[in-house]
């Protein structure tokens, strides 16, 4: 029985399963917006919503936290001077995703997995 089992496997192996995460978000951090399977967007969600918050915090400590999730300089660095100040006054839910179509070859239902842009103090009002 799967009780308590939260980790998506997605039928891979644990060290295949990271580094396809690590590279879904890296493509999510660097364009904000991808498309990909639906349980591979539920499953980069938990994980890209977990990096988002430590980067908020800015400590150096968490920058190398998120870097040996991510590996890639550049990601970083945008996630913590962009993407993190964005989100500087939102309590969580980062992200975004809409189910779209099956894809042709395998019938496999795919997803758009986006950040989620912040409003406008003018436009809350209103």
């Amino acid at each position: 029985m799967r009780h308590l089992k939260k980790v998506k496997k997605l039928k891979r192996n644990a060290s295949h399963r990271q580094a396809l995460l690590m590279n879904l978000a890296i493509s999510l951090i660097n364009k904000e917006k991808i498309i990909t399977t639906t349980a591979k967007a539920k499953a980069l969600r938990s994980y890209i919503e977990k990096l988002i918050t430590k980067a908020k915090n800015g400590a150096l400590h968490q920058r190398r936290i998120v870097a040996s999730k991510l590996r890639d300089a550049a990601s970083v660095q945008k996630l913590f001077e962009d993407i993190a100040l964005r989100y500087k006054t939102r309590n969580g839910g980062y992200t975004r995703v809409y189910k779209m179509y099956n894809r042709p070859g395998d019938a496999a239902e795919m997803a758009m997995i986006e950040l989620v842009e912040e409003l406008l103090e003018t436009e809350k009002k209103s």
